[in-house]
């Protein structure tokens, strides 16, 4: 498995795809770095050689930001966001959607699980759920 910037890249899928796998890039970045390093993107990862790999990584380092620098700046520009107090950083804040996305309904992934609020109307229930509040 060929390892690059510190993240071991799949042998079985084309160049291509397999340096997806690092953070930061995507599919136009990953044909762009196989069309400057000139390597096939077509190629099995398992094929490239010490060489090819070497190349990959001293363009990554040299013209991307990818992988642990890029997850600190995004953590970064959240914390700046929150630490001003904006909108965008009171979202952050709460765990709700940043981007204007509807809450009233959708957004489980960002608000989690359902809490639901109100009365109980069963007995037995009611009973087991004062029994677990002290």
């Amino acid at each position: 498995m060929p390892r690059i910037l510190g993240v071991d890249i799949p042998n079985n899928k084309r160049v291509d795809v397999s340096l997806r796998y690092i953070y930061g890039i995507g599919p136009a970045r990953a044909t762009d770095i196989c069309t400057r390093a000139r390597i096939n993107p077509a190629q099995r990862a398992s094929e490239l050689t010490e060489n090819d790999i070497g190349t990959i990584a001293k363009i990554l380092q040299d013209q991307y930001t990818v992988e642990g620098d890029l997850r600190r700046q995004v953590a970064q520009n959240i914390r700046r966001l929150i630490a001003i107090g904006s909108y965008r950083g009171q979202r952050h804040r709460r765990g709700l959607p940043v981007r204007g996305q509807r809450t009233k309904t959708n957004a489980r992934t960002r608000k989690g699980a359902k809490k639901t609020v109100g009365a109980i109307r069963d007995r037995s229930a009611r009973k087991m759920a004062s029994a677990e509040t002290p």
